[in-house]
């Protein structure tokens, strides 16, 4: 591990020694590694499947922990910035050769730039997303402009932009065949979905709360209310719903909920939620981005359970 001699001055001698006596599931995850860094012994976990659950990858950790007596650190391949806060949040010791290193036992944190996250990047345009969006919805690959423009109601001179916007975020890449235009790229849809995440923006702009009387049209659940459609997760007690416009409720609503029996919570979208939706809620990957900043556990873990639905939704499609 040149990387951590190299930044830190930490030298990493391998070692021969054998491990206590470990289940077979964790044998099947990761390849171990003894090792001492300054003298100090710890075992590298070197991945061999996709990444656990962070509250998953610390019990595992814990018991390779107990068995050896002494520190673990993964050593994954790359990791996406939402995988990076779980484990920092779990206080998982980790190194991610020639970007990061975060050993607490060694009060060691050293970040440089994890996958998908860009500092100080443009706001994408609502355009944009909703491109991206269905671009990740259609299971990526190679999809034509104006598929989009049929779909998403969009004009070819906003298709146009949108996708110049992405390309520049060098998320995806654009192609002029003939007279059609590509976009193109070879992430899988949970790969792209991870490496926009710092660019996509909460859809949802400002909160207001109606009357439910004064609701005459159909509008789209939205917020834990959909959330609760998606997962496991307990109804809220106001519905939610979403629209693209609030103005013919701006006179009878008000900023704070004054009563959860007659009221209902309306949220104003950047973009139509409609375009997006295939049912009664509004879709699973706006709705993941619009609650990625609540940081209550039951609620990260029925985001996730819904985003796993998703890719496995998505890769059915694919196949």
């Amino acid at each position: 591990m040149e990387f951590l001699n190299r930044v830190l001055g930490i030298r990493v001698i391998y070692k021969d020694d054998k491990i206590g006596s470990l289940p077979n599931f964790i044998h099947a995850r990761y390849r171990m590694q003894m090792i001492t860094l300054d003298g100090k012994g710890a075992i590298f976990l070197y991945p061999k499947t996709e990444l656990d659950a962070a509250s998953a990858i610390r019990k595992q950790i814990d018991r390779i922990q107990r068995a050896a007596g002494m520190p673990a650190v993964l050593v994954p391949e790359s990791l996406t910035y939402r995988q990076k806060e779980y484990l920092l949040r779990e206080r998982i010791p980790f190194i991610v050769d020639g970007k990061q290193i975060y050993l607490p036992f060694m009060a060691v944190y050293l970040q440089e730039r994890c996958n998908g996250e860009r500092p100080d990047v443009e706001a994408m345009l609502p355009s944009a997303q909703l491109l991206l969006l269905y671009y990740i919805y259609q299971g990526c690959g190679e999809m034509l402009t104006s598929k989009a423009v049929d779909k998403l109601r969009f004009t070819p001179t906003s298709v146009s932009r949108a996708s110049r916007q992405l390309e520049e975020m060098d998320l995806l890449h654009t192609e002029k065949r003939g007279v059609q235009k590509v976009i193109f790229s070879e992430k899988k849809p949970e790969e792209m979905f991870a490496a926009a995440i710092d660019f996509f923006r909460n859809p949802v702009k400002r909160v207001i709360y109606v009357p439910k009387a004064e609701i005459k049209e159909e509008l789209l659940l939205s917020g834990y209310r959909a959330l609760s459609e998606y997962s496991m997760l307990n109804p809220p007690t106001v519905t939610v719903l979403a629209a693209d416009s609030i103005a013919a409720w701006e006179d009878v609503a008000s900023k704070q909920l004054l009563s959860s029996e007659d009221q209902c919570a309306l949220e104003l979208w950047r973009y139509d939620p409609k375009k997006l939706s295939d049912g009664a809620c509004v879709d699973r990957l706006s709705l993941a981005i619009s609650l990625r900043d609540d940081r209550d556990e039951r609620t990260e873990e029925a985001v996730e359970e819904m985003l796993t639905q998703v890719w496995r939704t998505i890769d059915s499609k694919r196949n």
